[in-house]
């Protein structure tokens, strides 16, 4: 039975279900879930941080249930950069110790990632596009619209705040969500061969 999907804002109680989704479309919009030993290392670093310092750019779409989808985003990605390191990656780092340079283990890398914080691109078309999104969706939400619907909600908050677009990033193993992105109107700002797109949305 197909549910009736609703768009909300997010609230604190989703927290635990955006993390699950982030790990059920980890492995390039697939699940994830046989990757990793530690179910919430990857929430961490691609969604703790977003929820807990940007929390008015968080939309989830919710099925009566449970939360299916979310978008999570950010108007400012330099600013983002200083508060996230400040007050979320600084914290978390004496709880994920930086492994060994011989340990390749999906764990590892989403470590390495935590210790990585989330720095703002160093690029001359940040100016133009300084928001940046997170985007994930279960099978069960997917090809319904929904992720039009969950982008147009985070656009007109970040047209509220004058923000003039939003960038984002995509693997080059999900050449399913590239275009899906193209054809929302995202167009390539970057691209390094064989491992991921930056793609920008105008929102003037």
């Amino acid at each position: 039975m197909t549910r009736h999907l609703t768009l909300r804002p997010y609230a604190p109680a989703d927290l635990a279900a955006i993390y699950d989704i982030c790990l059920r479309t980890a492995d390039a919009g697939k699940d994830g879930t046989h990757l990793y030993r530690d179910p919430w290392v990857l929430g961490h670093r691609y969604a703790g941080p977003y929820v807990a310092l940007e929390p008015n750019y968080a939309f989830v779409l919710d099925d009566g249930e449970r939360v299916v989808g979310y978008i999570l985003g950010v108007p400012d990605s330099i600013r983002f950069a200083a508060e996230s390191e400040a007050k979320w990656f600084s914290l978390l780092r004496p709880l994920y110790p930086l492994p060994g340079s011989q340990d390749k283990s999906p764990d590892a890398g989403a470590h390495r990632l935590i210790h990585a914080g989330c720095p703002a691109p160093e690029q001359p078309w940040l100016s133009q596009y300084p928001a940046h999104l997170h985007i994930d969706l279960l099978p069960a939400a997917q090809g319904r619209g929904q992720g039009r619907a969950l982008m147009e909600a985070l656009w007109g908050a970040l047209r509220s705040a004058g923000v003039p677009g939003v960038h984002l990033g995509v693997g080059a193993a999900n050449p399913r969500a590239n275009a899906f992105y193209r054809h929302l109107g995202f167009t390539e700002l970057e691209k390094v061969e064989g491992r991921f797109w930056t793609l920008g949305y105008d929102l003037r």
